[in-house]
């Protein structure tokens, strides 16, 4: 059971019902777990929502697939099973092995990067630091750490509020991992 509500269609405000079509207009998919909880307060919905807007900026300068490594690589290095899972299955459905991608030298690093973000976000070396200035540009770099940020904030809202697992998402767990919270 969550920590955090999931109110049903049925019980959502006028605001959280038209922010939750918006959302669906402008980028698809379906309600999930996550914004379910979410848009139990309006305004939270919709900055973490802004996680789109991010995403969609930074694809056309390493690619989606790159994304998707990024963003997997912060969610596993901090335990979210939520956004983890998430993200095993975009990259499962596009033929990836997320335990061992075949990975350009940019993805590398957006990989090794993500799990010092996750992981030792203060203790990255400074030869880690000129790699990534020799590999992305100054703006790239804001719109790279703004994006980890609001990935690691995703990560935190759905670890800490205990937003339970989409069953959609179950058989993209790690081979063993059982949990659904």
């Amino acid at each position: 059971m969550g920590f955090l509500p999931m109110l049903p269609d049925d019980e959502l405000s006028p605001d959280a019902a038209a922010a939750a079509e918006h959302q669906l207009d402008e980028h698809g998919g379906r309600i999930t777990n996550m914004k379910r909880t979410l848009l139990a307060h309006v305004p939270s919905f919709e900055v973490y929502m802004e996680w789109y807007r991010l995403r969609n900026e930074l694809q056309p300068y390493i690619g989606e697939r790159a994304v998707s490594l990024f963003s997997y690589a912060i969610s596993d290095a901090n335990d979210c099973l939520v956004c983890s899972v998430y993200f095993r299955r975009i990259l499962i459905e596009s033929g990836d092995d997320p335990d061992n991608p075949t990975v350009t030298e940019t993805e590398q690093l957006l990989l090794e990067w993500g799990r010092l973000i996750a992981t030792t976000p203060t203790q990255i070396p400074d030869e880690f630091y000129a790699r990534l200035e020799a590999a992305f540009s100054p703006t790239l770099r804001v719109l790279l750490v703004a994006f980890a940020g609001q990935m690691v904030a995703t990560n935190l809202v759905n670890s800490v509020g205990r937003v339970p697992l989409d069953e959609v998402l179950y058989e993209f767990r790690k081979p063993g991992d059982t949990r659904v919270v």
